[in-house]
């Protein structure tokens, strides 16, 4: 009978061990504790609680309304349900743009009071200095370069970057100065493949794409997109490996017919009194000593 050896918790290093062996990251999205418990079975290895969780479970237009107590909220959800994969808690607009103290202090409300194990912000250069402040005070940090959604009004929509040779330049500097600032890890979202490659190629920290290219060092995607959960949007990059949505929707209408039909609930799916304590209750409706 062949052991097989224990999962270990997966920490930064253990991804910058994997970047070095040439085997790829796996990572997505969670929101919520059941989620997170079968992302953890399934042995991804890193869980990104996302900003995103505006738009796909709170029904915003954009990530910019999301809050710090609503990312809290979920985050610590999420750490009830995963034991061995990196928890990623994203912050959310304006939870660290102010100041380096502000980032910090946010930064670190992720670690402490929802159980992550490093926080994810979005932005290059001007980034560096808040980068540094919360690598400073001990808080693993990855970046986040290319589509920005935080920037959506800035950017002019959800759209691709890094397409021209100067864009892509600024990239790549930016991608070296968020290495140097102390990131652990880069998401790189829709920008070129070829870029993505040569991004990851000359950076020693792991890359995570998205819309980026198979050259990245790890993949990462929005559950929900994934399973096929969000009909409103889905970007060209997602590939959906199931159709839940249709699914819920067919098992709902399912229920529906069936509570109408009165064929739901059935006799398996309901309690009964014992014989003689049905009788002895009708004796008692009959003789009026019924409470």
């Amino acid at each position: 009978m062949t052991h097989t050896p224990e999962r270990k918790k997966t920490t930064t290093l253990s991804l910058r061990q994997k970047k070095a062996r040439g085997e790829p990251i796996t990572m997505l999205t969670a929101y919520d504790y059941a989620t997170a418990l079968a992302l953890d079975r399934a042995g991804i290895d890193s869980i990104l609680v996302g900003d995103s969780l505006g738009m796909v479970v709170l029904g915003y237009a954009n990530t910019l309304p999301v809050t710090m107590q609503d990312m809290l909220h979920h985050c610590r959800a999420v750490a009830r349900g995963a034991q061995y994969a990196l928890l990623i808690g994203d912050m959310p607009f304006m939870s660290y743009q102010a100041s380096v103290d502000e980032a910090v202090r946010n930064a670190g409300r992720f670690l402490q009071e929802a159980g992550m194990d490093a926080v994810k912000l979005e932005g290059g250069r001007e980034r560096a200095e808040a980068v540094r402040g919360i690598v400073g005070a001990g808080i693993p940090v990855q970046g986040h370069l290319g589509l920005t959604p935080q920037s959506v009004h800035q950017l002019g929509g959800f759209r691709s970057q890094g397409k021209t040779a100067a864009a892509a330049q600024r990239l790549i500097e930016d991608a070296e100065i968020l290495q140097e600032a102390g990131c652990f890890s880069l998401v790189l979202e829709a920008i070129p493949a070829r870029l993505a490659r040569l991004v990851s190629e000359r950076l020693e920290i792991p890359t995570i794409g998205i819309g980026a290219g198979v050259g990245c060092d790890g993949q990462v995607l929005v559950t929900h997109d994934l399973l096929g959960l969000f009909d409103r949007f889905t970007p060209r990059f997602v590939k959906r490996y199931a159709d839940l949505h249709a699914v819920m929707a067919e098992a709902f209408g399912a229920y529906r017919g069936e509570v109408e039909a009165r064929s739901f609930p059935a006799e398996a799916h309901s309690v009964e009194m014992p014989e003689e304590d049905w009788s002895a209750l009708q004796q008692l409706l009959s003789s009026g000593k019924a409470a």
